[in-house]
């Protein structure tokens, strides 16, 4: 029997479902609620806010986490949200949606880029609180040992404080060191880009494939409300972000423009 009085607690990532991170980030959500879980079957790093169109969604129930139930689906991060609220918990909205905690940062540019983050911004679009954890460290076994004090912490007083309206935050955490994490800062989304080298290869066959590598070009180097500054001083980074993409003063801007007679709004 589920207890109907504690908050109810969503959980998805990108890396698949039998990723270390979502273990983690389960075994801190079950002391704060009751936790339902819908992630990928398979690896969706990268997906960004695809969603699944073009083929069908296949949902099986499994139970990999102990006393947790448990799904995992054919489809994105995005379409494990959807399916979480409107199908496997139908007419019970989560309280929380959390997601990763993701191997690799989802710091500055890469928030676009990131199905860790397109499963929190998903909830966000549904208007539920989110938040989507990532960890500066790729490797298949990294150590999350130091981000449970601070998941637990965040994700506690989103409970309690909530968040405003079609916004999630994005939660990035230093990769483990000998120095422990001097604490949490609330930021903005560092101002960079990757810029991408494509490598020409061959197949085996003689048929020419690219392959995508390049370095991140970081233009707020030394500012110290970024979230890449705070990482890099071993700090966590805080962003809170929105799905709504409008540039509002830039629609200021264009409504002074001098338009022709004819096509002026």
């Amino acid at each position: 029997m589920t207890n109907s009085k504690k908050p109810l607690i969503l959980v998805s990532n990108d890396d698949g479902i039998t990723a270390l991170g979502i273990r983690t980030l389960v075994e801190m959500m079950q002391p704060l609620g009751e936790v339902v879980v819908v992630a990928p079957d398979s690896p969706q790093s990268g997906m960004g806010h695809a969603i699944t169109i073009g083929e069908p969604l296949r949902l099986r129930a499994t139970d990999i986490f102990e006393d947790i139930k448990a799904y995992e689906c054919s489809g994105t991060p995005a379409d494990c949200v959807k399916l979480g609220k409107h199908y496997v918990l139908k007419d019970r909205k989560p309280d929380l949606v959390v997601s990763g905690v993701n191997h690799g940062s989802n710091s500055s540019i890469s928030v676009l880029y990131s199905g860790t983050m397109s499963a929190a911004i998903e909830a966000a679009i549904e208007g539920i609180p989110a938040i989507g954890f990532s960890l500066c460290d790729f490797a298949p076994n990294a150590d999350f040992s130091h981000t449970k004090p601070f998941i637990l912490e965040i994700a506690k007083m989103v409970l309690q404080n909530g968040l405003p309206k079609g916004v999630a935050l994005n939660v990035n955490f230093p990769k483990k060191s000998a120095e422990p994490i001097k604490g949490i800062r609330i930021c903005h989304q560092t101002d960079g880009k990757w810029q991408e080298e494509f490598e020409k290869r061959k197949d085996p066959h003689g048929r020419s494939y690219f392959w995508m590598a390049g370095n991140f070009v970081n233009f707020d180097e030394n500012k110290e409300d970024s979230d890449e500054w705070a990482l890099a001083h071993n700090y966590v980074s805080v962003v809170p972000c929105q799905y709504d993409l409008t540039a509002y003063e830039t629609v200021k801007l264009m409504k002074t423009w001098q338009l022709e007679e004819g096509v002026k709004q």
